[in-house]
């Protein structure tokens, strides 16, 4: 299948991924470091980024180690079953809110070893008549206590665009995570 074949059910690919633009590639490379550097670990749990913070960060030789392991959880039952979110939260709030990057973000740390867990969850496109295409809610938490959340509205830009801002804001996120961590004591 080609871009813009259509799948069963009518559902069609507008924008397969396209490259990951540069300044991305070392934002991951600069977290990675700084990960191992204090020998620290990562977790994530994406919706509308479907793995891809995950894939960067095991793409980066030598340094990948420092990941520790990633939940995609586009529906709300996922969200709900892997990450521990109560399902009431979900409904109440809807699937795109603080609250719920919030608690994915606590939730893979809770459902981990990592030391440091950022949570994505947004409308990367069109959706139903009241989402807002490209608003991205993103969480960051740590074991040393940090919270950071950042609402984004990238805009009607297109699934790749929205992703792809996305996942830069999520790597700013966990930087500023990693520098106010400590390593681990032994």
């Amino acid at each position: 299948m080609v871009s813009g074949g259509t799948l069963g059910g009518g559902a069609r690919v507008t924008e397969p991924l396209g490259a990951v633009p540069d300044d991305v590639l070392k934002l991951a490379q600069r977290v990675l470091a700084q990960a191992c550097d204090k020998d620290l670990s990562i977790a994530t749990a994406e919706s509308c980024t479907g793995g891809l913070l995950a894939s960067l960060l095991t793409d980066v030789e030598g340094a990948s180690h420092a990941f520790e392991r990633g939940y995609v959880v586009y529906s709300k039952q996922a969200k709900c079953e892997l990450l521990g979110i109560a399902p009431e939260v979900v409904e109440r709030c809807n699937a795109v809110t603080r609250e719920v990057a919030e608690a994915m973000a606590s939730g893979a740390l809770a459902g981990s070893h990592a030391d440091i867990a950022l949570g994505i969850t947004g409308f990367a496109g069109p959706g139903a008549p009241d989402d807002e295409p490209g608003l991205v809610h993103l969480a960051c938490a740590t074991r040393a206590g940090h919270r950071a959340h950042r609402e984004c509205h990238f805009g009607d830009v297109g699934r790749g665009e929205v992703r792809s801002g996305a996942l830069r804001v999520a790597l700013e996120m966990m930087g500023d995570g990693l520098r106010v961590s400590d390593p681990p004591t032994p």
